[in-house]
């Protein structure tokens, strides 16, 4: 070929932009990606017009990205007004002021129990009140926490030990309360030092600690806590900063359920009602002789919901998604949520069957779904009564939650909401970008096991859509 014509061909090409690298071209062909699993999808859903396509099949592990499916199949089977509804029941009878055997505390999986996060913290003067309206003066019998509406697994077996026992990754109970967490007080002394537990916040009787937590020249929290449900041994390792006085760090509640139904029968006591008997709890029961006394509701799943995908609220995932099993039997299993979650999409144009689901919130590495997937999840709410509810509960880039940081001082701050997910060697986003023409694109981005730091691969991603955005802006304007 002569050099005029290739002259005239490189001109032509240019002028078309095919002369520079698609954004995600750029995207793949950086080194620390290079044997990374990677998938991507964006799709304009206004449009249907697909604008990347690289592996979006490929199952890849979404750290907390896994939400979304938690989050929107409870939107859309429970509906975005639903209320967790925990009872107080007896199997007895009121006489002459004396409630004539136990009380029990009923839950079904109200994660806003004693929430600092979303809820009343006061409910518990809210029972009393209830009680004392009905004229009970004093309870002959026990407080008992019923939990048999979940399962015994408290902890879900897919979850690795580093996670389990602390704080984000908590026992999972029919009755959570205080949201699972437990404030371990340290006292931080010279390099090289044990560093002292000095009190927790709540208070637990006989909580025992195997304490090997190191106080040393770190800046950062480096502690982790170890144990089981229902256990009060919690065991302590990694290490603090030196010489930084109190020094906390968080983990589980062993047993929320009992400490419930200890503080409730504090409450009563204080307010001069008598119980004779003591706090307990059940993991296997029967409610069929008993009477409801009180009905306590939760806040409404919207905003428990959007506690969810803002924060990336582990313990409120799960308390959702295991809830989601109730539809097939009581008590609710890990199992039947997978099952109601792969039911709920079947028709709805979301194909779960390829997908696999371990848990609600995204701690299990052994999760797995492809961008494609993710696309048509977020294809199919768009359409969904339930819209607005989830659209609103996610995170707006530079702007709110686990996006305050992302895309900041870019194009697409303020036109983002989104999901991510970060653990170790997975950062994921899936979203929605709103383009000025009033467009809506569907997005995911996949990435594990990238020879870099994951605040590396955010700034890869956030290129990557910079770049989409303006592809899609230069399309529209020609």
């Amino acid at each position: 070929m002569k050099k005029t014509s290739i002259i005239i061909i490189f001109i032509f090409c240019a002028i078309l932009g095919f002369s520079q690298e698609s954004a995600v071209d750029n995207f793949i062909s950086n080194n620390a990606l290079k044997y990374a699993n990677v998938g991507i999808y964006i799709k304009n859903i206004t449009t249907g017009k697909v604008l990347a396509d690289y592996r979006s099949t490929n199952i890849i592990s979404p750290a907390s990205t896994q939400k979304l499916i938690t989050t929107t199949t409870a939107l859309e089977l429970l509906g975005g007004d639903f209320r967790f509804t925990t009872y107080l029941e007896t199997d007895s009878y009121i006489e002459g002021g004396v409630l004539k055997g136990n009380l029990y505390i009923y839950g079904t999986g109200d994660p806003t129990l004693g929430s600092q996060k979303v809820g009343n913290q006061m409910f518990l003067y809210q029972w009393v009140k209830a009680l004392k309206n009905l004229g009970i003066t004093k309870i002959d019998g026990d407080v008992i926490a019923d939990v048999s509406f979940y399962d015994g697994d408290a902890i879900n077996p897919q979850w690795i030990w580093e996670d389990i026992g602390n704080y984000y990754a908590p026992g999972i109970f029919a009755l959570p309360y205080l949201d699972n967490t437990l404030n371990i007080q340290l006292r931080s002394a010279a390099i090289g030092s044990v560093a002292e537990v000095v009190k927790t916040l709540p208070q637990i009787d006989d909580l025992v600690f195997e304490n090997h937590i190191r106080c040393t020249s770190i800046t950062y929290d480096g502690a982790y806590v170890h144990g089981v449900p229902y256990s009060n041994i919690r065991y302590l390792t990694g290490s603090i900063p030196s010489n930084h006085g109190i020094f906390g760090v968080k983990g589980d509640i062993p047993n929320p359920p009992l400490l419930l139904a200890k503080h409730f029968v504090e409450r009563l006591r204080e307010s001069g009602v008598e119980v004779t008997g003591k706090a307990d709890y059940l993991t296997e029961g029967s409610r069929q002789s008993r009477q409801i006394l009180y009905e306590h509701k939760s806040e409404k799943l919207c905003e428990i919901v959007k506690e969810i995908n803002q924060n990336s609220n582990n313990l409120y995932a799960e308390q959702v998604f295991r809830y989601l099993g109730h539809k097939i039997q009581v008590p609710c299993t890990i199992q039947n949520s997978v099952l109601i979650e792969q039911q709920c999409w079947r028709n709805r144009g979301v194909n779960l069957q390829n997908t696999f689901i371990m848990d609600g919130s995204g701690l299990a590495p052994q999760n797995g779904i492809s961008a494609l997937t993710l696309v048509q999840l977020l294809s199919a709410m768009q359409k969904s009564p339930q819209y607005d509810c989830f659209y609103q509960s996610l995170p707006m880039s530079g702007e709110s939650g686990t996006l305050k940081g992302f895309l900041k001082e870019t194009p697409l701050q303020g036109r983002v909401v989104a999901k991510s997910g970060t653990t170790s060697r997975i950062k994921s986003y899936a979203g929605y970008i709103n383009m000025p023409n009033g467009d809506q694109l569907a997005f995911a981005v996949l990435v594990n096991n990238a020879n870099c730091k994951a605040r590396v691969v955010q700034t890869y991603i956030e290129k990557l859509l910079v770049g989409i955005f303006n592809e899609a802006q230069n399309t529209l304007s020609k």
